[in-house]
């Protein structure tokens, strides 16, 4: 302001509103090098982006078409990508409804783009001016958005069992639970010669160091609170969502 070649040009009067609090979101999409837009093959065939939520966990899932021209996309490999995403789908109760058709052959055709809630430093503002007001609205919460490729394991356990020649579709299951003892393993006994035997008692006793025990609790809490929150989110329903970008 005290700048003389800092011209004023206007005066606007701000108004805070919570009308539409808490359904302002802001996404962020730290990947991504381009407009979020459907590429031109894409649209040429009709697709659009698409997006559903599970508004209980807060997750947010956008669905972006894949270019599909041959000079850019491996459709051999797109198959094979997208029948472990079809699996992996049915594993976490994942599956889009009303997508599945009997004899089609799966094809990995879109691009998923998942979100992770990030903590808010301070409170953010949607400003809109509209009649000479500007309108500051609160954002309610803030995600950032990356491509999910958790197929990319269903895939692997697949190729792992083809090579050991395992139907089954147990992998090495999940972590140790820190408050379950550690199994210990007893070397083979080996065969020594004969002689005077003697009888020895051996007592042993587990000494814990001060606060060992307090951090395993913890850690143990902290596991069957991943557990809970993974389990919240595949039980979760997906709930469609009608996507606009900046040309809609």
């Amino acid at each position: 302001m005290d700048d003389p070649d800092d011209e004023l040009i206007s005066v606007l009067p701000v108004y805070y509103s919570t009308a539409q609090f808490p359904k302002i979101h802001m996404h962020q999409f730290p990947l991504l090098t381009r407009p979020l837009q459907v590429p031109p093959s894409a649209v040429v065939s009709g697709k659009r982006i698409a997006a559903r939520i599970k508004p209980q966990v807060r997750k947010l899932e956008i669905h972006l078409p894949a270019d599909t021209r041959s000079e850019v996309w491996n459709i051999e490999r797109s198959k094979e990508l997208g029948a472990a995403r079809v699996e992996d789908d049915r594993e976490k109760n994942q599956e889009i409804k009303g997508k599945e058709r009997e004899g089609e052959e799966h094809r990995l055709s879109e691009i998923r783009m998942q979100s992770e809630e990030v903590p808010q430093k301070g409170t953010y503002m949607l400003g809109i001016v509209r009649d000479g007001h500007l309108h500051l609205h609160p954002i309610s919460q803030t995600h950032q958005l990356r491509p999910t490729l958790t197929y990319l394991d269903m895939l692997s356990r697949k190729n792992k069992r083809n090579r050991t020649g395992d139907d089954s579709d147990s992998d090495d299951g999940p972590p140790p639970d820190p408050d379950e003892p550690t199994p210990v393993t007893l070397p083979k006994k080996e065969k020594k010669p004969s002689g005077d035997s003697r009888e020895i008692q051996v007592t042993a006793r587990k000494t814990e160091e001060k606060g060992s025990g307090q951090m395993q609790g913890s850690l143990s809490v902290v596991r069957r609170e991943m557990l809970h929150a993974i389990r919240a989110e595949e039980d979760e329903e997906w709930e469609d969502l009608q996507f606009y970008d900046i040309m809609t």
